[in-house]
């Protein structure tokens, strides 16, 4: 449940693992892609962290919007839900939540 006020920054925070075997068509898509999809959509990418080793996920990412209103706008739109359909090829084990934004890595 959020807890934040709707005036104030939030940060979409996000995490997936590759899909084994679509490493590299997957790298391709985020730099052409994704990543240039979330900022069409308003979102400011901030951070993106790679596992290497470890059970944990593979891909950490954050992005920032401007208030609540406009984050719940993006989730809620198609052009949001096409670019996380693209994504899905390349992923699994997906799961995103919004956070209040600070300016250090968060979890």
């Amino acid at each position: 449940m959020w807890e934040g006020r709707d005036d104030k920054r939030v940060k979409l925070l996000m995490q997936w693992d590759i899909r084994p075997g679509y490493e590299a068509a997957y790298f391709e898509f985020v730099v052409r892609e994704f990543a240039p999809g979330l900022m069409r959509l308003g979102l400011q990418p901030t951070d993106v962290w790679y596992t290497v080793y470890g059970d944990h996920p593979q891909i950490l990412a954050g992005s920032i919007a401007e208030d609540l209103p406009t984050m719940r706008r993006i989730l809620q739109s198609p052009e949001w839900e096409a670019l996380l359909e693209r994504l899905f090829q390349y992923v699994q084990n997906f799961q995103k939540k919004i956070v209040p934004a600070r300016e250090r890595f968060q979890l």
